[in-house]
């Protein structure tokens, strides 16, 4: 029976490894690649655009505030890992495309459709600018359905606007290829260099999504750097734990807001904040858990969760399931470096009096 049942463990391993390979083929395949292997990017948070030479276009859409990454490359053409110069012939069938990743929670897709189609002409077919070729030709390359639909939309209503046929190519990305790396952030490089869109359309681009009022957004690292402590910095960004009992809020019982160093962005209320004796600031709970993001963490030999803003990116601390009871059984352990106390007084003033509600739920 021992060796029955052994054989019959085997087989079974053999049939659940035979099923997990044809699940991670069919996964596989399920996939978009490119020629080399590369994956392409199907998110939501991912469209392509070709607009003429990319050396502008790439520059404009850096302008708009929520877009993530630009990359100058060749889209949908009909040869492998293409040269520029092969593109140059007019006879690989790529065209001079842009890859733009961004945050959709801070810009939309409607948004940079309709400032891509400020810097083309929409009627002129395989010319931008001086740009002549059918590397040049316009395109909007989606990377969905829902992506599809808002560009359908969108060309619709510019049809409405103009006697001449529109030749916008909308297809879905089907190849990409990054170009070669002096194409990458050209403008940036050379500031004089040729460019067929006009200044007046970055400035556009760069005003488009301004900040609102009460919208937190991420700062970059050299802005953080001049404007955070080097305890600030290396604890937000870097992951650095600050001295337990010495630090500036531990005894802080205030009423009041702890806002994010780095953004601003309320985080705690005074009302949850108590004495855990463990050296550290210590909330029960977060304002509210959308703005916080939780990590698994495993360095120093220990398993613990840590805690971080999730607009401004910021290391905070951790959590712990060791805090009363009687408000949830949390410990939010938290740097003090990590943020800043708005006192009740103060908090008008500093444009946080929605969150004055807040304080009325005395502890």
């Amino acid at each position: 029976m021992n060796i029955i049942s052994k054989i019959g463990s085997i087989f079974c391993s053999l049939l659940l490894f035979a099923n997990c390979n044809s699940t991670t083929q069919q996964s596989s395949n399920s996939q978009l690649y490119n020629k080399t292997g590369q994956s392409l990017s199907l998110d939501n948070n991912v469209i392509y655009f070709a607009g003429g030479c990319f050396w502008g276009t790439e520059h404009f859409f850096k302008q708009i505030r929520g877009v993530e990454s630009t990359e100058a490359g060749y889209a949908n053409g009909n040869i492998d890992n293409p040269t520029y110069e092969q593109v140059t012939t007019g006879k690989s069938g790529y065209s001079e495309t842009v890859k733009v990743t961004f945050d959709p929670e801070i810009v939309t897709v409607d948004l940079l459709i309709d400032l891509y189609l400020k810097t083309i002409n929409p009627t002129t077919l395989n010319q931008q600018g001086n740009d002549v070729g059918t590397q040049y030709r316009t395109g909007i390359y989606f990377t969905n359905d829902s992506q599809k639909l808002i560009i359908d939309q969108k060309i619709n209503q510019l049809a409405k606007k103009f006697q001449d046929e529109i030749v916008i190519e909308v297809k879905p990305i089907q190849k990409f290829y990054p170009a070669e790396g002096y194409h990458q952030d050209y403008l940036e490089k050379n500031p004089g260099g040729y460019c067929h869109i006009t200044p007046d359309l970055f400035e556009i681009a760069k005003n488009s999504n301004p900040v609102k009022d009460g919208e937190y957004i991420k700062k970059d690292q050299k802005t953080l750097k001049n404007e955070l402590t080097p305890l600030q910095y290396e604890v937000t960004q870097n992951g650095l734990t600050e001295k337990p009992f010495d630090n500036e809020y531990d005894k802080e019982f205030r009423e009041g807001i702890y806002v994010d160093i780095t953004t601003g962005e309320p985080l705690f209320a005074s009302t949850d904040k108590y004495e855990a004796g463990c050296g550290w600031p210590s909330f029960s709970k977060p304002i509210s858990k959308k703005i916080l993001k939780e990590l698994e963490d495993n360095s120093l030999g220990m398993e613990r969760t840590e805690v971080k803003s999730k607009t401004g990116d910021a290391h905070l601390g951790h959590v712990f399931n060791d805090g009363p009871k009687s408000k949830g059984g949390l410990r939010y352990c938290i740097n003090s470096a990590a943020l800043k106390f708005i006192p009740k007084e103060e908090m008008k003033a500093k444009g946080y009096e929605k969150y004055l509600n807040l304080l009325d739920n005395k502890k």
